[in-house]
């Protein structure tokens, strides 16, 4: 059965990989592999269970002996429920931080980008759309960022050709965002809220190597624009009674809604309640200051200044669902001893942490990162300490630790070389779908740039990193 289930998430995440050449939704093939691969779980599920949990199962069924049903009771009950707890908590944490943007955005708090960003000056536009996207994608995800910037490029820039360099620079630097923040990927919440990192320690190790990672590429398509770009001037329609909220209250919003996010780890630390509470109550306190500052409109039925966009609402619900299905393989994996067997290969034959995260990064540039990183987090278990990992060298098993580098730089890597094709991470395939832009010309005028970035960022993690033991 575990050849089974091995081929059958192999084949999976094939489709996922080629879904541009076989137009079939990776969401589709996850939700369904992940399904699957449980009822084949559970179907020889004794053999699994008493291999690694024979003394809960004892514990379950008390005295007597355990019949088919009680494996599958305890199955159902004590193994699955588990990972379903975990993906629930983050899938919830995902909605509530696209209710979030979806609030802010329906009050007019990013309006202020606009006026930043209108300039004829190509390279200006380009660092300053470089250093928004950054900033924003340490708090939200990657997906939700990069919609919002493309959105907004769409109102600034005419033409398509110099549309597709931009973009690309906005999902290099969403992603390189994402990577700096426990909370700016979904990745990276999931290798903390498994304990794997603080968010402290997270941040200050992997700065400057995703810093690095955004300002080479930049640079290189800074200099492929054109010295003056003519912006699309916005056309200001009086409609009779505009309901845009005052200057003070949209910046009260936006410093309530982005900054509420940065207090979740906090939250977190103090309470040890789940992350997705803390933006649940971010959330809770946004829409009520929503409630109070609309009122008038809320009562009086005038339409509100909603930006709906459906696409956007339809794209996130196709990454939740890809996402729970993802972790469900993974649980899969787990629970068969297949994480065992790989992380005993890798500790056997690679035997260092450099070498996999370049492997996990060239895989992520074709595989979409999410499915792969999630399940590099869980090929180890987070090491209490360096004696728990006797079979292993002091050195390398450190990387296994709490806050160890192993951590950092999976998450790095899968963030970052997801960037070297459009297909290894869900905003490169947004950015595909909405300028309309070939695989061929990304790996010709990105990819290299993309790679330079890349390996000078890891470059510098290696140095920072030598220099602190």
């Amino acid at each position: 059965m575990v050849i089974a289930i091995v081929c059958l998430i192999l084949c999976s995440y094939a489709l996922i990989a080629t879904e541009h050449i076989t137009h079939i939704n990776k969401a589709t093939i996850a939700l369904f592999a992940g399904v699957l691969a449980w009822i084949l779980y559970i179907a020889t599920g004794t053999d699994f269970v008493m291999k690694m949990h024979s003394d809960d199962l004892a514990q379950f069924v008390g005295a007597a002996e355990h019949t088919t049903q009680d494996v599958k009771a305890f199955i159902s009950t004590h193994v699955f429920l588990r990972y379903g707890a975990d993906f629930c908590s983050l899938v919830l944490y995902f909605l509530a931080t696209i209710n979030i943007v979806s609030v802010l955005n329906s009050n007019g708090c990013f309006d202020f980008m606009k006026t930043w960003l209108l300039t004829k000056n190509s390279r200006r536009l380009t660092w300053l759309l470089v250093l928004l996207t950054f900033l924003i994608s340490m708090n939200l995800d990657n997906l939700t960022t990069t919609v919002l910037m493309l959105t907004l490029l769409h109102r600034l820039v005419r033409e398509q050709r110099w549309r597709m360099w931009l973009g690309a620079a906005i999902v290099i630097a969403a992603n390189c965002g994402g990577a700096v923040t426990v909370i700016g990927d979904l990745t990276s919440l999931a290798v903390w809220t498994k304990g794997s990192v603080t968010p402290s320690n997270f941040s200050a190790a992997l700065i400057l190597p995703s810093l690095v990672a955004t300002i080479i590429p930049t640079w290189f398509i800074s200099r492929k624009l054109p010295e003056h770009i003519d912006p699309i001037r916005p056309s200001y329609t009086y409609r009779g009674d505009d309901s845009t909220l005052p200057v003070w209250q949209r910046w009260l919003l936006l410093v309530v809604g982005m900054g509420g996010l940065w207090f979740v780890p906090t939250f977190h630390r103090i309470t040890m309640l789940p992350p997705f509470l803390g933006a649940l109550c971010v959330l809770g306190v946004l829409w009520v200051l929503h409630e109070l500052m609309n009122h008038k409109q809320i009562h009086t039925e005038q339409p509100m200044n909603i930006a709906g966009d459906r696409q956007f609402q339809f794209a996130s619900l196709q990454i939740i669902m890809y996402f729970v299905g993802v972790y469900m393989c993974v649980g899969v994996m787990i629970e068969t001893g297949i994480m065992e067997s790989i992380s005993v290969w890798c500790d056997e034959w690679i035997h260092n942490i450099y070498i996999m995260s370049i492997a996990i990064g060239a895989i992520s540039s074709v595989l979409d990162n999410i499915a792969l990183v999630l399940t590099a987090i869980n090929i180890y278990p987070v090491a209490s300490d360096v004696s728990a990992l006797a079979d292993l060298d002091p050195v390398y098993a450190h990387a296994f630790l709490q806050n160890g580098q192993y951590w950092h730089l999976i998450i790095y890597s899968g963030c970052i070389a997801g960037c070297l094709l459009p297909i290894g991470n869900i905003s490169g395939y947004t950015l595909m779908k909405s300028e309309d832009i070939d695989i061929r010309w990304y790996t010709a005028h990105i990819m290299p740039k993309v790679l330079l970035g890349w390996g000078t960022g890891l470059a510098t993690y290696f140095l920072v990193d030598l220099l602190l033991r």
